[in-house]
């Protein structure tokens, strides 16, 4: 009896396990239920959907969507950009003004569209190369895409008519480039043609936008802008010439047809070119011998960049010498205000509070005292503080070098190893070497001031690269 017992607790945990088990429908295995499959999924361990079921679309979220649309609009790529119109100001002598801000506005808008429309028409292409892209991931439709591109050149269009008819028609050429070349030309030899002349149309519309706005400025200050006689007396001589609105191009030097800055935009041209052709390989790789011709491009456009520093610049006019100077007067050729000859008539001292453009009063030349005592201090005797001349050849060569330094390893790594991230990666470094290099052409055109403004762009674009790919 106490045996019988004894087994009949033995049998019972068991049982109860079993009990358990049939209960819920669940086979036991050491302890643990094992899942049975599901009829909704299929294959291993029912871990993969069946064929006729969705798959949850990634990035509902907010958040999510504008990363989505900053992956579309490759936003780091943007810093490339201002960096046009600034080079294309100083190419006709001008200081930033309201006509190179509207530039600026329409080549970003330009830009941007033209990068939505290359995601919309590469969607089935990047579906299996680059899955992770917003459209062909579901993140953005193509719809949206296509209709954004549509909007952002509409707004371009826009900002370009309001610089002035001249920047209009350039901003039309490059639109209607940047459709062509991503609808048909990307994928014909013709490509990187196509896209190195968007850039180039690019710089010309920052310089045709500010070199107009100028005009128009001047024209307006001197015809009036209020309606009456005012408006079309002419001015009498010894007054006060009127000025222009604070927020136009001022001369940053001698004024220049903006077919100046066709130079600046031959090189910013044949830079996009190297890199156009670089990214034709960035899927696939295998391309030795087109890093290797991009490297001695790159190098050939440096070195031109420094050597037609030493020229004088296109429709510059030259200094008058020393005949040009009337008798007694007390205009000097190698004075840095007086860039034109006075009048050979003397018409003596103006009137208190008048002005008059032939006059330059200057002060009685001074004996060469030569270097002061330690110690002491002499007004305008200053043998440490370089000029601004003195600093444009250090700049030029500063920037020149960082073009060369962003451009030139990737593109070397990527020859030596033709693989597609080191294709990738030699894309983007050219794709932010055009920032160095618009500041080079800036400040060989004279204008530093511009070459430095572009030149902070560079730890942005940089830091945002990290985040989102420029390619």
């Amino acid at each position: 009896m106490r045996r019988l017992l004894l087994s009949a607790l033995g049998a019972l945990p068991a049982a109860l396990r079993a009990a358990s088990a049939g209960l819920n429908g669940r086979a036991v295995r050491g302890g643990r239920p094992a899942a049975a499959p599901d009829d909704g999924l299929s294959g291993t361990g029912g871990t993969a959907p069946v064929p006729d079921r969705h798959r949850p679309s990634p990035g509902r979220g907010r958040g999510d969507t504008v990363r989505a649309w900053t992956e579309l609009f490759r936003v780091s790529a943007l810093f490339s950009v201002p960096g046009d119109a600034l080079a294309g100001a100083a190419a006709v002598g001008r200081s930033p003004g309201r006509g190179t801000a509207l530039a600026i506005g329409a080549s970003l808008c330009l830009y941007e569209a033209g990068m939505a429309l290359n995601d919309w028409a590469d969607r089935e292409e990047d579906a299996v190369d680059r899955p992770h892209r917003p459209i062909p991931s579901g993140r953005i439709s193509p719809s949206a895409a296509l209709g954004a591109a549509g909007a952002l050149t509409a707004a371009g269009l826009a900002l370009a008519a309001r610089a002035g008819r001249p920047a209009l028609a350039v901003a039309t050429g490059l639109a209607a480039t940047v459709w062509a070349y991503d609808l048909h030309l990307k994928h014909t030899k013709a490509g990187p043609a196509a896209m190195a002349a968007a850039r180039s149309l690019d710089l010309l519309l920052g310089a045709t936008a500010t070199a107009t706005a100028m005009s128009t400025a001047t024209a307006t200050s001197y015809a009036g802008t209020g309606p009456g006689p005012r408006a079309t007396r002419p001015m009498r001589l010894g007054a006060v010439p009127p000025t222009g609105p604070d927020n136009v191009a001022r001369a940053a030097g001698p004024a220049r047809s903006p077919l100046a800055a066709l130079p600046a935009a031959l090189v910013l041209g044949a830079h996009t070119y190297g890199v156009t052709a670089v990214s034709r390989h960035e899927a696939q790789g295998g391309s030795t011998a087109v890093p290797l011709a991009v490297l001695a491009t790159t190098t050939a456009l440096a070195a031109a960049v420094l050597a037609t520093h030493q020229r004088q610049r296109p429709g510059e006019p030259a200094r008058p010498g020393p005949a040009a100077t009337a008798p007694g007067s007390s205009y000097r050729p190698d004075h840095p205000h007086h860039s034109t000859a006075p009048s050979m008539l003397d018409l003596g001292a103006p009137l208190p509070g008048t002005y008059r453009p032939d006059h330059h009063p200057t002060a009685p030349a001074l004996p060469d005292l030569g270097a002061p005592q330690p110690g002491t201090y002499r007004p305008g005797h200053h043998p440490h503080r370089p000029t601004a001349p003195a600093l444009t050849p250090l700049l030029l060569t500063a920037f020149t070098g960082a073009y060369l330094r962003t451009a030139g390893p990737p593109l070397l790594h990527a020859a030596l190893n033709p693989s597609p991230p080191l294709t990738q990666r030699a894309v983007g470094g050219g794709i932010r070497a055009m920032i160095p290099l618009q500041a080079a052409l800036a400040a060989r055109a004279g204008a530093p001031g511009s070459g430095l403004a572009v030149m902070a762009l560079v730890p942005l674009a940089r830091s945002l690269a990290r985040k989102v790919s420029p390619t």
